[in-house]
């Protein structure tokens, strides 16, 4: 009898993040990306207000961003979109905005 389990392939993407902090009633969402040679820098928020990336993890650890993840990738803190139904609220499907 094969006892090994086959990983829940929904559930792959939320592994890779480090955290899924719980958001505030109130919490912004990420409406577009601050690129600079094609790196995300930082975030713009349902708000209007642009942020760096290192601001918007914090803020979404503080649970001030909804539907994000926080995850690491040579050190580096970084947000993720949690997975859902939608491929157009991916971060990565996000317009590039100019920071000001």
């Amino acid at each position: 009898m094969d006892t090994t389990q086959k990983p829940d392939l929904s559930t792959l993407p939320l592994m890779a993040m480090s955290e899924i902090p719980t958001p505030q009633p109130n919490a912004r969402h990420i409406t577009g990306l601050v690129k600079d040679s094609g790196k995300i820098t930082g975030y713009q928020l349902s708000d209007g207000q642009v942020i760096s990336k290192e601001q918007g993890v914090e803020l979404a650890r503080q649970g001030g961003i909804a539907a994000v993840g926080i995850a690491t990738n040579q050190g580096t803190e970084y947000l993720k979109s949690l997975p859902d139904q939608s491929e157009g609220n991916n971060l990565g499907s996000l317009p590039t905005v100019t920071q000001e």
